[in-house]
């Protein structure tokens, strides 16, 4: 009996010790308070970081004399999302960091490394990210601040990701105390793609509306006759502007992005089922994405006032979101309703080009149903057509989206600019998500700039 017991303890230890070295391995030594990390470091050269044509993002130079130094070839371009190695780890060199410190050279050369004690070369991750979108995405935002997500809809990979003000990962050392003073909010280490929350403005409509058709079938009925806003009681939502739209439908509404047609519709809705809604579409939640991320939040409760209603409706009021999460959502939209899981790497393989591991697209969960991504196409497609949008209605293919004007100052002076949307091609399409911060009109610049990366995306196709 106790021999028995003994090599079924044996046996358990055994699987652990395998489950632990194929699936809790990585995560363990990843973790930045492991100490073995370290001696990982000591043993093998870190191997580069790649984009999806083999591009090199990150590498590590060896001295004569044995002094390692991170490069990262392109500067600021990738500094967020390929992050740093040195004053601690960011961004994929966070992420990947285990296939980074494991070599999976030919084990003949690793042991006659070892026997002549020089270090085995790490194995190179080849991510997710397009070098070209990346470099339209990042001149297209240019100098203003603010953020840029690139998702391929039908896989989740992502293709490009920017955060301005940035940093250059090749001098962390001699710059780390001034990038760390002040705000973290504010700090240019800050990835305001993923970590960022802003005010969504007239993006938020989007979900508006999708609330709308799910409590009245009839939604297609709507009419509104717009004079520049909508006063309920002592309190007044204006247009854009000012702006009087007149008699207009439920389309006509969206895509001319009418604040008091949609205010109005806000003091129509269930609260209850409309924060069931937004918390369906990951608000109040963590996103699904391997890198540090922000929770938006939907606060808006069931007794909520006029004003609040009002405001929630169009985007105003406390409810937040980040870039990443927008994209996500449109995405969706694209996708007929499913959300495939954000990610980052594409494969590991050894430095001289085996292949080791490969990460493979998953379905994170149906945020709607087809029918209402459908809709919601049709509506986001009119906004490019006859709508906000119309400066992507030239490009030759078809493209979705829904531009935002989202005001962050109490007297209502300051805005930052959002567009959200996709491309319709068929052919492996892509949504983005573009914030711009502290500027004003989203069809004066935000629009622009999903114009460059859209441009570049289909030139490249």
């Amino acid at each position: 009996m106790i021999t028995y017991l003994f090599v079924g303890l044996f046996v358990l230890m055994s699987g652990y010790f395998v489950y632990f070295e194929a699936v809790l391995s990585p995560d363990v030594i990843n973790n930045p308070y492991n100490s073995r990390q370290e001696s990982f470091a000591e043993r093998v050269v870190r191997g580069n970081i790649l984009s999806s044509d083999g591009t090199v993002l990150a590498r590590t130079k060896v001295a004569e004399d044995g002094t390692e130094t991170r490069e990262y070839p392109f500067g600021r371009l990738f500094a967020h999302v390929v992050g740093y190695s040195t004053m601690g780890r960011t961004g994929i060199e966070s992420l990947a960091n285990f296939s980074l410190l494991t070599s999976n050279a030919f084990i003949g050369e690793r042991i006659s490394r070892e026997l002549r004690d020089e270090k085995n070369i790490g194995d190179n991750v080849v991510t997710t990210l397009d070098a070209n979108l990346q470099q339209a995405a990042y001149d297209a935002l240019g100098n203003q601040k603010g953020a840029v997500v690139v998702l391929e809809v039908e896989t989740g990979r992502v293709l490009a990701m920017v955060s301005k003000p940035d940093y250059d990962p090749n001098r962390m050392e001699e710059d780390w105390e001034l990038l760390t003073k002040g705000d973290e909010s504010e700090s240019v280490l800050y990835n305001r793609a993923s970590q960022g929350l802003y005010a969504p403005g007239s993006t938020f409509k989007i979900i508006t509306l999708l609330e709308y058709m799910r409590e009245n079938k009839d939604y297609e009925d709507f009419t509104f006759n717009c004079q520049g806003g909508l006063t309920q009681g002592d309190y007044t939502i204006s247009c854009y502007g000012k702006t009087v739209h007149g008699e207009e439908d439920l389309r006509e509404a969206f895509a001319k992005s009418c604040n008091g047609a949609f205010a109005s519709i806000g003091l129509s809705l269930d609260n209850e089922a409309f924060k069931t809604t937004c918390e369906g579409l990951l608000f109040n939640t963590d996103l699904p994405v391997a890198i540090p991320s922000s929770k938006s939040s939907f606060a808006m409760e069931s007794g909520a006032e006029d004003p609040e209603q009002m405001m929630t409706a169009i985007g105003q009021g406390k409810t937040m979101v980040s870039p990443l999460h927008m994209a996500m959502i449109v995405s969706s939209i694209a996708n007929k309703g499913v959300l495939m899981r954000p990610y980052f790497l594409d494969c590991v393989e050894s430095y001289t080009g085996g292949r080791v591991k490969t990460y493979r697209p998953s379905v994170y969960k149906n945020l709607m149903t087809e029918e209402e991504a459908g809709a919601l196409k049709t509506y986001m497609e009119e906004v490019v057509v006859s709508g906000t949008g119309r400066g992507l209605n030239d490009l030759g293919f078809p493209v979705a989206g829904k531009t935002g004007t989202a005001e962050y100052s109490s007297d209502k002076t300051k805005s930052h600019a959002w567009f959200a949307g996709f491309s319709d091609t068929g052919e492996k399409d892509i949504a983005l998500c573009v914030v711009v911060e502290e500027m004003g009109s989203s069809s004066e610049y935000s629009v622009p700039i999903a114009r460059k990366i859209f441009a570049a995306w289909n030139s490249g196709r």
